[in-house]
């Protein structure tokens, strides 16, 4: 035991990473990490054993080589673990269950979570063709499996009452501890520095002191105003609601209501009442998340708040030694902050990949409050596996949700959600006061065009606009229109093929000429029609899905300075048909406007309808996802479940101090580095990114991170023509 190493030396002190330290850290570790979900025993053994093979002298050697800087190949590891787990609970104790709580997880913490069908096959396969490595490795560690494993094996495993996907979800979690604590144990042997950083220094109580501060100068300040008294109320109602216990709630606040504000108060309150861990945002739009962002810090300082949008999508497919790999894996997040503000795309890989940087920070989603902003905004294709996920959390993690909106889809009305009616949504505002809310925000009137308009045309009437804001669907129809415009004076562009740091510039730039009274004519994709803060006299929208319709009219007249604001749907003769669930959305709506009034998109039960009527017509579990989720199929799951479609990657464009970031995270990779780098990052899809890198467009600077060769331009970012990974995408 006394020579048996988990891994090679610091370079610093050539002080070797005992193993048996290692396993038993990791299993400490692991268990904490998992009590909230009552998964400590077995995150516990998994800690244990998920190094087992490293006990083989071969395992040894190939360290010995790789400390002495002669090239070796890796000898796996990770199967044994697991293979001795599914020997013990399955062909001795004959559980056919139970070995896949320990076994998926300790396999898995390098390459991924397998299917349960591929690695009971695999077992079989090694434990026949290579019997005697097997026993050499149990001989090996022999001692370390009487003090340690035994004990904790006799005194049984948890017996939880789970339906089959909620099991898939636990194991899940099992599998996120683990990962974690390893990546963590490793972490403080190999780079103790960075480790003392992620100790937390804020509190969830110092949040919620400096909120109150920050509220009782905003109240002080506040004009009278009709607007800021639906705020208040709104604000009081939240903070009234977040001493009820944890569970589902749900928000209902006309745009413009102060939800974003307010539902942190109700997360900081709640979280403080229940003494939870951490509050986690999750926003559709990274356009969002920006400006989110930037207020928070105002109320709580830089260090506070974590802003987590990308990441390095670092190779975590294989097993391996080299050290500038396992700097890559380190710098994934796990979602240690008090605070985390990111996307629905981050938080719901989260929930459904299977790979190890992915899955990291799942657990610590347990004993947290989760806003997810925009509720409306999941793919209506998702929303079985979706939801029945987040009733997970909520039932057996200590997880308080909270469903916000101003356009509110109510679940549990639908047939065809039926995990959904298992569970009370508590409505943090009674709903006689949201009622009257809509009806006194009423700040706009809408105008329906009937015909159809050449982008030409629309152009003509845009000129004769001083302030305006137009939403399309695609960014092609925003950047044909911006063409014909480019000549003229206050003419902006935002989408997502824009950096978050030149977005950020354009829209100070819009905000300081809308309240100069200066021209400005704003053309947009979706990204900037939920939760940006902007107020225009009149904002037009191209017909789509009815939320989106009326999410973009809340940046029309949005502090109510005018007597009424004006919204025009549109359609233009140029406009693609979009496909799938999209276009169904889009019918429906364009459906319900020709049987309503105007004016009843001032009522929010318009919505319930809208709903009630899509979700009627939608496959909600299009790819069969929850079939692969019952037979415990983890890659499958993670192919199948994509708020994309397609893979995506990340770029770093050459904007402002863009390349100078680069070239420090290049030489020394850390995630605090490469933080410096995400205002600077698209997307583009992977298939374009391979053919624009053969054609010189793109330069990989680490598995899935580009950097951007070509042109930059200041109205339309990147010039290369390219698909938008978030066209027609919340």
């Amino acid at each position: 035991m006394n020579s048996v190493y988990a891994h090679t030396p610091r370079e610093n002190d050539r002080e070797w990473h005992d193993l048996k330290d290692h396993l038993v850290s990791v299993a400490e570790v692991a268990k904490s990490f998992a009590e909230p979900f009552h998964g400590e025993r077995v995150a516990y053994l998994c800690g244990l054993l998920h190094d087992l093979g490293k006990f083989h002298p071969l395992f040894q050697m190939y360290l010995q080589k790789q400390a002495d800087g002669e090239n070796a190949r890796s000898v796996p590891h990770a199967i044994w673990g697991a293979a001795f787990m599914y020997q013990l609970y399955w062909k001795k104790m004959k559980h056919p269950n139970a070995w896949k709580c320990f076994s998926l997880p300790i396999a898995g913490h390098h390459a991924g979570l397998h299917s349960s069908a591929y690695l009971s096959l695999t077992f079989e396969e090694n434990l026949e063709k290579q019997q005697s490595h097997f026993l050499e490795i149990l001989r090996q560690a022999e001692s370390f499996l009487k003090e340690f494993v035994f004990p904790s094996v006799q005194q049984g495993i948890e017996t939880l009452s789970f339906s089959e996907t909620e099991r898939e979800m636990w194991i899940r979690l099992v599998f996120s501890a683990l990962v974690d604590a390893d990546y963590l144990d490793t972490e403080r042997h190999f780079h103790p520095e960075l480790s003392q950083i992620r100790q937390p220094t804020i509190s969830i109580n110092y949040l919620w002191d400096c909120f109150v501060v920050n509220q009782n100068q905003l109240t002080n300040q506040a004009n009278d105003t009709l607007v800021n008294r639906v705020r208040k109320e709104v604000y009081e109602e939240c903070i009234r609601a977040s001493a009820r216990p944890q569970g589902l709630f749900r928000l209902t606040v006309p745009t413009g209501g102060g939800k974003t504000r307010s539902s942190l108060a109700f997360a900081l309150k709640h979280a403080v009442k229940h003494q939870l861990d951490r509050i986690i945002v999750a926003i559709p739009y990274t356009t969002i998340i920006e400006q989110t962002v930037n207020v928070y810090r105002g109320i709580f300082g830089d260090d506070a708040v974590l802003e987590h949008h990308s990441q390095v999508e670092v190779d975590d497919q294989k097993e391996t030694g080299d050290e500038r790999i396992i700097q890559q894996r380190l710098s994934a997040e796990n979602w240690d902050a008090p605070l985390i503000v990111t996307t629905t795309v981050q938080l719901f890989d989260s929930l459904f990949n299977n790979r190890p940087s992915k899955v990291r920070k799942l657990h610590n989603l347990s004993r947290s409050v989760i806003i997810l902003d925009e509720i409306q905004a999941i793919p209506p294709e998702l929303l079985k596996p979706t939801l029945d996920a987040l009733v997970m959390l909520a039932k057996h993690c200590q997880t308080t949700i909270v469903l916000s909106s101003a356009t509110q889809p109510f679940f549990e009305e639908c047939k065809f959600l039926d995990v959904f009616s298992s569970v009370e949504v508590k409505e943090i505002l009674p709903p006689v006061l949201v009622g009257e809310h809509f009806q006194q925000m009423k700040r706009v009137d809408y105008d329906i065009w009937k015909t159809p308009i050449s982008l030409q045309e629309l152009a003509c009437f845009i000129q004769q606009q001083k302030q305006l804001l137009v939403v399309f669907n695609t960014r092609k129809e925003a950047k044909e229109c911006v063409e014909f415009l480019q000549e003229d004076e206050g003419v902006f562009h935002l989408s997502t093929l824009l950096c978050g740091a030149h977005r950020r510039r354009i829209l100070d730039e819009v905000r300081e000429r809308l309240r100069k009274n200066e021209p400005v004519r704003l053309i947009s994709t979706q990204v900037v029609e939920a939760g940006v803060d902007l107020d225009f006299p009149i904002v037009m929208r191209q017909m789509g899905p009815l939320d989106r319709i009326v999410q973009a009219a809340g940046r029309c007249n949005r502090e109510g300075k005018m007597d009424k604001g004006k919204v025009i749907i549109f359609e233009t003769k140029e406009m693609s048909s979009p496909k799938g669930p999209y276009k169904t959305a889009m019918e429906t709506a364009r459906s319900l406007l020709a049987e309503k009034q105007p004016d009843d998109l001032h009522n929010p039960n318009i919505f319930r309808e809208y709903f009630r009527r899509l979700f009627a017509a939608v496959d909600l579990d299009s790819k069969n996802i929850q079939k692969a989720r019952e037979t415990l199929d983890y890659p499958l799951v993670a192919e199948k479940y994509r708020l994309i479609d397609q893979d995506t990657v990340s770029v770093i464009v050459p904007y402002a101090e863009a390349l100078e970031h680069l070239r420090m995270w290049e030489s020394s990779p850390s995630r605090h580095l490469f933080r410096r780098l995400q205002p600077y990052i698209i997307q583009l899809y992977r298939f374009e990114a391979v053919k624009k890198e053969k054609d010189g467009w793109l330069r990989e600077v680490a598995d899935n991170v580009y950097e951007w060769l070509g042109d930059y331009d200041e109205k339309v970012g990147i010039k290369e023509e390219v698909h938008d990974p978030f066209s027609l995408i919340g």
